[in-house]
């Protein structure tokens, strides 16, 4: 039965469960292509976000992990056939040792949704086996989990779970198993998290927060798990704000803030423990990039303020954003404007130097989604940053969603889509080295079964 007569029944009999089976034979794709999509939420500047969203959300994570193992950095991404809007979940690598990239293997077709909102996420266990999260959309789409066959290897992925997932964000603790972040539209977009020996058999789900809504960033250093997210009054996404921080070091068995204090679960009130920020009051917008531990292990996180949820000069001033916990209190620090609320980048906490990769300079689309990547940095731990380099100049269309590897080799540091976000198109894909003069895009077609990605500078 094919699969979309197969779900269809499976809905109209009660069960996803029947469902349950390999959908594909892995199959590859003739090169490396990123979807488009437009939200289609038009104001005087444009559509709200729209582009090339290969790489999209900042709340799908990880999307790339470095496996020291292999000598490989493998990635997963939203691709689509060349001319088309149709999302396929794609999962590949480059090989550090020979400096080529496979044919990328198409895991699993969504069978006619074009919405990055169901891309995937990544997760390596200690076995070595390639574990993709595959998001859904609300109640109306499911999510699924597929298992590489053979470790560090994307030849074949096999069937596990299908179920209520958005944005998913799974994390292997060693010795333990999975600890799953995610969201379910439940009374707005809930976050919730569950457990997993095995990532074939899951706890029920546990809710996080549920202050109106909310989107979540994570990342994971060794047993512990941090989160940082937003609210969402009255469940309405537009009006986006307030900063969260969470962190669990047991598996989710108890939640802790910044200071090390137990923090009940759920969150239901807006004003609780957890609250790093009180943006609401201050009539301020936020949109949250990523976050990590410094060397001392305190939290950072990276994200954009704004004056409104529409594009243009109504949401200005904006501005990329660092929020720093030094041991007794948060410090924030703006490092440049945005051009952009969805303008999406990472943060690199490398010892005494903070490095932000980001689409912070304008585009060849100024007012849209994205632009022209640069990297800024900081040498006292984010009070001042500088401008270090640019990385991209002078491109066709705007880069956006550049995101970090987990364990990010120096050669594939950061990983990227563009797409020109007022006209549908071809969206390529990128990465760059730690330093940020060598870009590198990934071959958007492909003859042979391995290819050379193309340098498009050198230092």
């Amino acid at each position: 039965m094919h699969f979309r007569h197969a779900l269809l029944a499976a809905l109209l009999t009660g069960g996803i469960a029947a469902c349950a089976g390999p959908r594909y034979a892995t199959m590859t794709d003739d090169g490396y292509r990123g979807i488009w999509f437009t939200l289609g939420q038009f104001s005087e500047y444009g559509d709200k976000y729209s582009g090339g969203l290969g790489t999209y959300t900042a709340n799908h994570v990880p999307i790339a992990v470095y496996a020291p193992e292999a000598d490989k950095t493998f990635f997963v991404y939203g691709g689509a056939k060349q001319g088309e809007r149709h999302l396929l979940i794609m999962a590949s690598y480059y090989d550090h040792k020979t400096g080529l990239v496979p044919r990328p293997a198409i895991v699993h077709d969504k069978q006619g949704v074009n919405d990055p909102h169901d891309n995937p996420s990544l997760c390596i266990d200690e076995r070595g086996y390639l574990w993709v999260f595959i998001s859904g959309r609300g109640r109306g789409r499911p999510g699924f989990i597929y298992r590489g066959a053979e470790p560090y290897s994307i030849d074949r992925f096999d069937f596990v779970w299908e179920g209520e997932i958005t944005y998913p964000q799974p994390r292997w603790i060693p010795g333990k198993g999975f600890l799953h972040m995610f969201t379910q539209y439940t009374r707005g977009r809930e976050l919730y998290w569950s457990v997993s020996p095995d990532g074939r058999h899951w706890t029920e789900p546990r809710k996080l927060a549920g202050i109106g809504g909310h989107y979540q960033t994570t990342h994971q250093i060794g047993d512990r798990v941090i989160s940082a997210f937003n609210m969402h009054p009255d469940g309405n996404v537009d009006r986006r704000t307030n900063l969260y921080f969470l962190q669990t070091d047991d598996m989710g068995a108890t939640w802790r803030n910044v200071r090390g204090e137990p923090v009940d679960t759920p969150l239901t009130t807006p004003y609780n423990n957890a609250l790093v920020r009180d943006y609401w009051s201050e009539e301020r917008m936020i949109y949250i990039h990523d976050l990590d531990l410094d060397d001392q292990g305190r939290p950072v996180i990276l994200y954009t303020t704004s004056a409104h949820h529409q594009p243009g000069p109504i949401g200005d001033p904006r501005w990329w954003t660092v929020a720093r916990w030094n041991g007794h209190d948060w410090q924030y620090a703006e490092i440049c404007p945005a051009n952009h609320n969805y303008s999406t980048g990472s943060i690199y906490l490398e010892g005494d130097l903070w490095r932000v990769i980001g689409p912070t300079e304008p585009g060849p689309q100024p007012f849209s989604c994205g632009g022209e990547v640069a990297i800024w940095t900081s040498r006292d731990h984010g009070q001042t940053w500088t401008k270090e380099r640019d990385v991209t100049v002078g491109s066709p269309r705007n880069h956006q969603y550049v995101r970090r590897p987990i364990n990010a080799h120096p050669d594939f540091y950061a990983f990227w889509a563009d797409g020109d976000p007022d006209a549908f198109g071809e969206s390529h894909l990128y990465f760059c080295n730690r330093a940020g003069d060598r870009v590198w895009r990934l071959p958007y077609d492909m003859t042979e079964d391995f290819a050379r990605p193309i340098l498009l500078n050198t230092p």
